[in-house]
Parts: structure tokens; C-alpha cells; sequence
């Protein structure tokens, strides 16, 4: 199914805790519907990954949860969403994973029982297809491997799955370092869409008959990393919010393919899934600095409809475990924004989250309502991958261009012929099969194509 119109007429329609497509799920929990709802993400402290030390890593997620669930009893939350990230030896051995989501939905399933707060579990498998080079990313046993890690923890209590999928990103990863914008439009355009599309149709017959809902996809892999080596001055932070823009197309996909959301929380890009489709995004920022920095703090909470922390290991603060003390900073964001929607006040709160940062950066900038509605407005008018990816980086480029020229945007001298060399060279590329010929042989080192169906 390929969308070709957007679920909202304005940015001025999108707001917090509402979508027009909201979810039912888990123990009770409705998202989208009129609330936000906290999505708690933990993982273990440095410790090795393997069946001799099953036991100490289930104790540590015990700890986690319990500690997580022992804060909501006390603060009250209308619900809450725990997600249990896989660490990749946690999805490649998968009877480890599998473990743990069986006792951490236990858990949950008593902590309901007990005190009849609404919960969901969402485990997110680590893609593994990776380990070899170049990668297998839809033949032999690693994505035999991934599927059933998929299986296994469904079977045992997933209420929603999701991965942070990488097609693509073994030729991302050099062309963001080389600063390469054809080899970005070669991954993200071209490579990136052909896997989500093998994958997340998998990955959603894999959720048939059974009562787990296939939630979304990340570009993570790709756009969290140019933010992150844009903050550390690696690369031009212009390219990285394109790239931003980019990867909401191939998000997108799994969604196309029968992913109903809430997206997932590292997937900045979910705004433009949300003007789109409609469906219950999560979102991360201020709250996300555990995991890594950003310039996106208040305004990535907009439109959420779960609000995250990203990922904090299990350590011990001066109040107590980290993951209890992240849980009550988010059962606090979460409460104000419900109490804006109870006062009538969302839209109110909404624009001042915006207002806080949006012309700060040009990775807020792109991520804000209006211009999230923008880059979806230029996807659906385009009917394949490749332009679909294209056109929302060119959108991307004239946001930055038109903040700029309002004076409200500052740059750095340096990064202004970046903008201009990057929509140049997006502009000249306009042929999927022509940039294939061009580029692909650069990657052959890293890159099987056959594995993209190329």
C-alpha cells in the first residue's frame, strides 16, 4: 500500500496525546487517544552476554522493572509503556531475549493485577544482519535468525514489536563520513526502502494471528548517527538534518507494509509519519541526554503521543536506579502535558515547546510540526522510494533556506555552501538508475547488491 495523501489538512491539527488513528494494546492501554503516556527504556550496565550469565541479567532487569513500576505505583501515571531494547547478543541468541521478555511481562502482567494502571511491553529486536560483511540482509541464516527472534518474543508476551532496521547503512556510514550526498541518496533512496519493504512485510506476517501489534521502524541508524557526528563537529550539521528528512521516507515504508505505530521513540522523523498516516508516535529529547546529546529537547515533544527517555542503564543514582528515577521525569512531562489537554491548553503548550528551539538548530527546525508537515506534503506527492526520499531532502533544504533568509536561523559561515553543494547535487541526481551506475561500484567493498534485490 503506497499513501498518497496526508491524514491532517494543517501542522495547526497535530498535537500531543491525539492521532486519528490511536491503538489499543497490551494491558489495557489506548495511545492516541487523548493522553500521553510515558515509554520507559532501560538496559543493562556493562556485563557479558551469554547463557552462563542468563541468571545476574535476568536479576538486573528484574531490579529495572520492579524499580520502574514500584515509582508508578506511588506518582499514578494513567499508563505507561515499558520498552525492552534488545542489546544485539539479546536478539542473535535469541532464547536470551526470549527469557527476558517472559519474566518482564510477568512482571507487568501482576503490576496490572495488583494496581490496575494500564501497560504495554514493546520489545524492540537489535538488527543482527550486520555481523558479517557485506551484510546478508535477505538471505541465509542471519535474517532466518532475525525472523524467528521476532517469533520467539511474541510468543512470550510482546504486546508490540519494532526494530531499528539498517538496510543500507553500510554504505550510510562512509558516505556521511565523506560528507557523499549521492552515496546518501544511494542508501537512503535506493538500498534502505528495498530492505524495509522485505523486512517489515516479514515482520508483520510474523504478528499474524497472534495478539502482538507490529508497531514501526527507526532511521536511527542513519540520521541519529549524522545528529550525533554533527554535534561533535565531524560532519556539517545541514547534511544531518537532511538526512533527517530523508529517513522518513523509509520509515514510512513500514507502515505501508502494515505497521500500525506508535513509531519509535529514536525515530525523530515521527511527526512526518504523524501528518502522513495518523497513527501514535513516540518521541524522545530532553529527557533522551542519558542516552546522547541533541538540539531538540522541548520541541520533539510537539506531537507525541508517548514521550521517552531513550535508554538509560541500570545505575545506581543518589535517589535510587536510574531507570526509576528516569521514569519519574517522564510520569512529569507526561502529567503536564495532560493536564494542558484537561485545561484545554495543548495547543498553547504545544507552541511554546516549539518556540523553545525550533530556529536554535537546524536539526529542531526540521523535526517542528510545520516543517514535519511540509517534508510529508512533498513525499506523498511523489509515487516511488527513490523520489519520495529525494523530494523530502530538496523540502528539507528550502526549510533552511527560508529560515535562514527570515534571519530567525543562524549558521555558521562554514556550513552555508554545504546547503548550496547539497541541493545541487540532489537537484542533478534525478535518476534512480543513473545514480545506481554511478555510485554503487563505489561501494563494492561494503555492499552486496544482490542483497537489495539489485
Amino acid at each position: 500500500m503506497s499513501i498518497s495523501k496526508l491524514t491532517y489538512q494543517s501542522a495547526e491539527e497535530m498535537i500531543f496525546g491525539s492521532t486519528e488513528h490511536p491503538i489499543s494494546c497490551g494491558l489495557g492501554l489506548n495511545i492516541g487517544q487523548g493522553s500521553v503516556y510515558p515509554e520507559i527504556n532501560f538496559t543493562l550496565p556493562a556485563v557479558a552476554i551469554c547463557s552462563d550469565t542468563l541468571p545476574e541479567i535476568l536479576d538486573q532487569y528484574r531490579e529495572m522493572v520492579t524499580s520502574i513500576l514500584e515509582r508508578a505505583v506511588d506518582l499514578q501515571p494513567p499508563g505507561l509503556v515499558l520498552e525492552f531494547e534488545h542489546l544485539p547478543a539479546l536478539s542473535s541468541e535469541f532464547e536470551l531475549g526470549k527469557a527476558i521478555t517472559e519474566v518482564i511481562k510477568e512482571l507487568l502482567v501482576k503490576f496490572h493485577d495488583e494496581h490496575k494502571i494500564p501497560v504495554a511491553l514493546r520489545v524492540t529486536i537489535s538488527d543482527f544482519r550486520d555481523m558479517v560483511r557485506p551484510p546478508r540482509m535477505r538471505t541465509g541464516k542471519l535474517f532466518e535468525d532475525l525472523i524467528t527472534a521476532f517469533r520467539e518474543n511474541i510468543a512470550v508476551g510482546a504486546d508490540l514489536v519494532a526494530i531499528e532496521s539498517t538496510g543500507g547503512k553500510e554504505v550510510s556510514d562512509r558516505a556521511l563520513m565523506e560528507a557523499d550526498i549521492q552515496g546518501l541518496l544511494f542508501a537512503l533512496g535506493v538500498l534502505a526502502p528495498r530492505d524495509m519493504h522485505h523486512l517489515w512485510g516479514s515482520i508483520v506476517k510474523a504478528t499474524k494471528g497472534t495478539s502482538s501489534i507490529p508497531s514501526g521502524d527507526s532511521a536511527c541508524g542513519f540520521a541519529n548517527t549524522a545528529m550525533v557526528l554533527a554535534d561533535r563537529r565531524l560532519i556539517p550539521n545541514v547534511i544531518a538534518a537532511v538526512v533527517r528528512a530523508m529517513g522518513a521516507a523509509r520509515t514510512l515504508i513500514a507502515i505501508e507494509e502494515g505497521a500500525t505505530g506508535p513509531s519509535k521513540d529514536c525515530a525523530y522523523e515521527g511527526p512526518i509519519l504523524k501528518a502522513i498516516t495518523g497513527t501514535p508516535i513516540a518521541m524522545e529529547g530532553k529527557t533522551a541526554a542519558c542516552a546522547h546529546f541533541s538540539h531538540v529537547g522541548n520541541v520533539a515533544a510537539a506531537v507525541c503521543d508517548l514521550w521517552s527517555n531513550e535508554s538509560v542503564q541500570n545505575v545506581p543514582l543518589l535517589s535510587g536506579p536510574a531507570p526509576a528515577a528516569f521514569a519519574e521525569m517522564l510520569i512529569y512531562d507526561c502529567r503536564l502535558m495532560n493536564e494542558a489537554i484537561h485545561q484545554n491548553q495543548a495547543k498553547l503548550l504545544r507552541d511554546w515547546l516549539i518556540a523553545c528551539d525550533s530556529h536554535r538548530s537546524v536539526h529542531a527546525l526540521v523535526i517542528t510540526p510545520e516543517a514535519s508537515f511540509r517534508i510529508a506534503r512533498a513525499i506523498v506527492a511523489e509515487t516511488d522510494d527513490f523520489n519520495r526520499t529525494r523530494a523530502a531532502a530538496l523540502e528539507a533544504c528550502n526549510i533552511i533556506h527560508q529560515g535562514l533568509d527570515s534571519g530567525r536561523l543562524t549558521l555558521p559561515d562554514r556550513e552555508l555552501p554545504w546547503l548550496d553543494r547539497i541541493e545541487d547535487e540532489l537537484t542533478a541526481s534525478d535518476s534512480e538508475s543513473v545514480l545506481v551506475d554511478q555510485v554503487a561500484h563505489q561501494y563494492s567493498d561494503v555492499l552486496d547488491l544482490k542483497e537489495y534485490d539489485l
